[in-house]
Parts: C-alpha cells; structure tokens; sequence
C-alpha cells in the first residue's frame, strides 16, 4: 500500500518497509524538503517512523537544493539522489546510516552534507569524500571530523594528487574505442579534466584546514600555482565554477595564484561576468604587486 505525504509544492510517496516506511518517490517543484519522520493521520501508518530513502527516490528531481532528512532514519538507498543535479545540500542525523552506491551521481553542485552535531564546515569534507574523492568509505555521519577519518581522507586526497595524470586513459579508450574521435577520448581533454579534477581537491582542502599537516598545505599550494601557468586549470576552475564565491578567488589570490606575469590576462578573461572577483583582483594588485591605473584596467 501507498501512502502520500503532501509537501509544500508537491508529495511524497512511501510504502510499509521491514517495520516502517520507505519514500519510494517524489513528485513536485520543493527547494527545500524535509522529509518527516514520520506521516501522522494516515491509516495504517501508526507507530511506523520513516526509515528509509529508497533506489531512486530521488532521482533527477531537479528543483530540489537542500534536504533534510529525519532521526529516524536507517539506509538509503542506490542512487537515492541521482542526476538531481541543483542538490546543494544534505542534511543528516548523527547516527549510522546504510548508504548504498551512487546517492550523489552526477550532483555535481553538492557542497554540503551537514550532520546534526558536527562543525558545518565539515559537510563540505564529507561531500567531497563522494563528489571529488571516489571515497564511499569515508561517507559516514559517525566519526567524520575526526583525526582518524581526517588522515585517512588526506591520504586518498594525496593519491589523487600524485597519481600521473594519465593514469585511466588508455583504458577509457580501449572501453570506448568506437568514440575513440570524440572530444571525450582525446588525450589533451582527458589529462585537462584530470588537472582540474585534482584542482578542485587541493581547493576543497585548503578552505577547510581541519588538522591539515603543514608540509601537505604547501603541496596543495604549490599544485594550485603551478597550474595556473599554461594550462591553467586552477584558473579555469575558478572561472568557470566558482566566479561569484568570495572565498575561492580570495585563497587564489592569497597563496600567490596571481602574479604580475598573468594579472593581464587573467583581468581580460574575466570579463564583466564576475564584477567583485573583478574588483578583489584590482584591488590585490594595487595592494599586493604595485601601483596599477584603476580605470585603465578596468578596460581590459
């Protein structure tokens, strides 16, 4: 049996699962959804707490950005929020959860997944043991932010980083050698997806230093100036994906990603899409390199 649970812009499916509920769906246009803990007034719902997100409750729901999920809740499941590609934000209880493969497939927005107890800038952490490191192992509200769980997603981060960029390649392409023309199978992509991927990573951890080692906080800086020489994948990663948030253009600058050699082109390529990353890069140049024409620069 089925059961509805009106949402303010849409509902919620559920069905009786072991001894409570599963949402098995959602129809609607929620940004932000709450999923309760359990679903009152419904006959034959009695005493029954929600305890699962189901296979693809979720999937490609793409109005949701933040969800909220119960203290009662026990497992979800594969690919639970898949292709739901606005999805900003989970919320979770502090409690072991059974979290199947790919809740987080091709999200590629999500930046938090907060646990009720731990420092929010964790979430970001441990959406990026998912979203950034390939890391299952380390999805877990119990023990995340801890030193332990700390280490251990360093040392995956330190794999990433280290490992040579074309590393997978010739496997992609003999798996998909019938696309062996495409733009996804060329080499110079491939190894620029690779920089920026690793980028990303290096960013997430720097703006997030829980217990971060001194000698890896150099390495992570010293990866994100060394690229943003040609090819430029720091600088294109913050361009393209980070233009309006203040605190990845503030640590490019502050690590020393803009230099007097790349001001210019920089400033040119970020055109009028980006006006107070715009004016931080103007002002850290008069500040930081030397005396610059304001008004003359602001026609590049």
């Amino acid at each position: 049996m089925e059961y509805h649970y009106a949402t303010k812009e849409g509902a919620l499916i559920l069905k009786e699962y072991k001894k409570g509920l599963e949402v098995v769906s959602y129809e609607g246009e929620d940004i932000y959804l709450t999923i309760p803990g359990a679903v009152a007034g419904k006959e034959g719902t009695e005493g029954k707490a929600v305890i699962s997100v189901g296979k693809k409750a979720m999937l490609s729901c793409k109005s949701l950005r933040r969800v909220e999920l119960p203290q009662t809740i026990e497992e979800v499941g594969d690919w639970a929020f898949a292709y739901c590609d606005s999805l900003r934000e989970l919320s979770l209880p502090g409690k072991e959860i059974r979290f199947g493969k790919g809740i987080f497939r091709e999200c590629g927005k999500v930046r938090f997944v907060t646990v009720e107890g731990k420092h929010r800038d964790i979430g970001a952490l441990l959406a990026a043991a998912v979203t950034l490191l390939d890391a299952p192992y380390l999805f877990t509200p119990v023990g995340c932010g801890e030193e332990d769980w700390l280490r251990q997603w360093d040392a995956r981060m330190l794999q990433i980083l280290r490992a040579a960029d074309r590393d997978g390649y010739s496997k992609m392409v003999l798996c998909g050698e019938e696309d062996y023309g495409s733009k996804e199978n060329n080499l110079d992509y491939f190894l620029n997806q690779k920089r920026k991927s690793k980028v990303r990573i290096a960013f997430m951890r720097l703006l997030y230093p829980f217990s971060l080692a001194e000698e890896v906080k150099t390495e992570l800086e010293n990866y994100l100036r060394e690229h943003t020489k040609i090819p430029d994948e720091t600088w294109q990663v913050l361009r393209e994906e980070h233009g309006e948030d203040s605190e990845y253009y503030k640590l490019f600058t502050e690590i020393g990603c803009l230099t007097e050699e790349n001001f210019d082109r920089i400033l040119s390529e970020t055109g009028e899409n980006y006006p107070e990353m715009k004016a931080w890069f103007l002002k850290y140049k008069e500040e930081k390199i030397g005396y610059s024409d304001f008004f003359a620069d602001l026609m590049l």
